[in-house]
């Protein structure tokens, strides 16, 4: 069964009912699962329209979902290759020959795999037995915060290995644009023109709250702040925190600059779950278990730099 076949079947209100009655602990229910199951781990696709939730929820918790290009790739269960290429317009003398066939071979091919995020959540099973309690959008919205999490430790430091490639990665991650043993404003200005045009028009930055304090701290010659006006703008570009990033010091990358579009998160298959009911029942707990398979790569590293903190 293809994907589109999949999202019909997890969105008839069958599937929806009998997989709400799987998740308060009713395991008989799931034999009437068997269109959503993912094979090997036994867990069951979110019905659509809670999954549609879900993603709606992590777009907000993920940093990386915003600012990067998400592609789904549903359909293939095994290595996918993606391919960059620079792409080309030219002005052409009306009856000449257009160059389409110039680029043919200029292509850059990346690896793109299919690695497993597992999120984990306890409700109390008296919130579970309420029918008042809206179980599906507190299992939604813990789910999207706890892979938002996941995903942006992984997109920024994530080393390739059983996890996607994050942009500080030594391998395939982000550009050194400029290294200082000490990181000044003149440092920031250098990584900023370190960045070529094309990718600054829509460039960013990513730090942590430390850095951007630091930042906000250094004063010129009079005593005026060096960086003034909107806190959430540096030199003119969006500024977006997140404290997976590194803080100042040696041998680090505490601030990124760039276009983060040639980030690519592909997702490779929508998230599913199961209940997991006789280890907490004791606790009167059911336990919540949700898997999703994505991957992430910086398909143009030239596109976002990084300063390099020397040791």
């Amino acid at each position: 069964m293809n994907h589109i076949e999949t999202m019909i079947m997890t969105g008839e209100p069958e599937y929806n009912t009998h997989f709400w009655n799987a998740m308060r602990g009713n395991d008989s229910a799931y034999e009437k699962l068997q269109a959503g199951r993912v094979q090997n781990i036994g867990t069951f696709l979110l019905p659509t329209a809670a999954n549609n939730k879900c993603m709606a929820a992590l777009e907000q918790e993920s940093l990386f979902r915003r600012i990067a290009t998400v592609i789904y790739a549903y359909n293939n269960e095994y290595k996918l290759t993606a391919k960059d290429t620079d792409d080309v317009a030219v002005w052409v003398p009306e009856g000449n020959e257009i160059p389409i066939y110039d680029g043919m071979a200029d292509f850059t091919d990346y690896d793109i795999g299919f690695y497993k995020a597992a999120a984990f959540v306890k409700l109390s099973e008296d919130f579970v037995n309420e029918a008042a309690f809206d179980m599906e959008t507190c299992l939604v919205q813990r789910f999207a915060k706890n892979f938002g999490k996941a995903e942006d430790s992984a997109f920024i430091n994530g080393t390739g290995h059983q996890m996607p490639t994050g942009i500080l990665a030594e391998n395939s991650g982000a550009e050194i644009g400029h290294t200082t043993s000490t990181v000044t404003f003149d440092d920031v200005n250098k990584l900023y023109f370190s960045v070529k045009s094309e990718y600054r028009k829509n460039g960013c930055w990513l730090m942590n709250d430390e850095t951007a304090l630091y930042l906000r701290s250094l004063k010129d010659e009079h005593g005026e702040y060096l960086w003034r006006g909107n806190a959430d703008e540096l030199l003119g570009k969006p500024v977006h925190i997140n404290n997976e990033m590194p803080s100042i010091g040696k041998s680090t990358k505490p601030i990124a600059f760039g276009d983060f579009s040639y980030y690519w998160v592909v997702a490779r298959k929508p998230i599913s779950a199961r209940a997991l009911t006789e280890a907490f029942t004791v606790h009167d707990q059911i336990g919540y278990l949700a898997i999703e398979y994505l991957d992430g790569k910086l398909i143009r590293p030239e596109a976002i730099k990084v300063i390099q903190v020397a040791e």
